[in-house]
């Protein structure tokens, strides 16, 4: 199964409300809020690679508060 970790820029204050919306994401396995250069850490996991991209293409960047995102696709464990 296809793993990534989400790293999230998002809105000063919002880093709350952004968890919730990832929250209620199927793929997202854990979520934290990060001091430093990202504001939110996620990890994600799909079925398919295309699914994995289709989360972070099409419901996490799509986040109105996300600014940006860096992807980490995990290849072993």
């Amino acid at each position: 199964m296809p793993r990534a970790y989400v790293l999230l820029n998002v809105e000063t204050g919002a880093e709350d409300q952004v968890l919730k919306q990832l929250a209620s994401l199927g793929a997202v396995k854990e979520a934290y809020v990060s001091y430093g250069v990202y504001d939110i850490i996620i990890k994600i996991q799909s079925e398919t690679m295309q699914t994995l991209k289709e989360t972070v293409t099409h419901k996490i960047r799509t986040i109105n508060q996300v600014i940006s995102t860096l992807t980490l696709i995990m290849t072993e464990e």
